[in-house]
């Protein structure tokens, strides 16, 4: 017997959940859903892959096929059976990506509501139809979460001092870079980790816990961390 694939395992969350030939809704409206991706994705002409993947020409891209990009076993066995992102598939796996890819690296609860991801699609999919036209669309530059000074990224950190450090990082995080639960922040890019620690030092990330370490933490050891874990695979 032939064994159900994990692309035919989301075929089937997709007539489960009733998703079929939906509408696209408004691009300008999904410019602002697309906030809440643009910690991790980028889009537009000077996008490139950092914790996610960029996110240009998504439709009707093969599933796990963005050069460079380390996805999840999963994802990437769905793309070999011939999973292709389209409206459905996608609006399938924004909603809810763990139960459309149980190991999904993708840490995110997903967007419940329908017409947030109508415009979110079709705010994404305006580069996708005209991929050569890129260059000339709006610009969707992602701005940092926090605004660093140009001393605090320039610090080199020694990845040795970040590995003494990492201890209590790794009571949650695990170097295996699972995400059970918790984020997986094994081979992060340094500026996006370093980003992201001052986000939760400054309050602008909202994990008490988070803020809490984060602001036990001098800028020098932020980038001792992000040194270590981001040359970790």
């Amino acid at each position: 017997m032939k064994r159900l694939s994990l692309f035919g395992a989301a075929t089937a969350i997709l007539i489960a959940t009733g998703a079929q030939a939906n509408e696209f809704g408004d691009a300008e409206d999904g410019a602002k859903i697309y906030r809440k991706c643009r910690a991790c994705h980028m889009v537009g002409p000077e996008a490139f892959n950092r914790t996610g993947p960029q996110l240009n020409g998504i439709f009707g891209r093969a599933a796990a096929s963005v050069d460079g990009f380390r996805y999840s076993d999963g994802l990437t066995r769905m793309g070999n059976d011939g999973l292709v992102w389209d409206f459905d598939t996608l609006d399938a796996y924004i909603e809810n990506p763990k139960a459309f890819a149980s190991d999904t690296r993708m840490n995110f609860p997903g967007v419940k509501d329908a017409d947030e991801r109508a415009d979110l699609l079709a705010f994404l999919r305006q580069y996708s139809d005209k991929p050569r036209d890129i260059p000339e669309a709006a610009p969707t530059a992602t701005p940092r979460e926090v605004d660093l000074s140009d001393e605090i990224l320039a610090i080199v950190g020694d990845p040795e001092y970040g590995e003494y450090l990492a201890s209590e990082c790794t009571t949650c995080h695990q170097l295996d870079g699972d995400n059970d639960g918790i984020p997986a922040i094994v081979g992060w890019p340094e500026e996006d980790f370093v980003v992201a620690m001052h986000a939760y030092k400054e309050k602008f990330r909202p994990h008490p816990v988070m803020q809490m370490m984060a602001g036990r933490l001098s800028n020098e050891e932020i980038a001792a961390l992000a040194a270590y874990f981001g040359g970790l695979e």
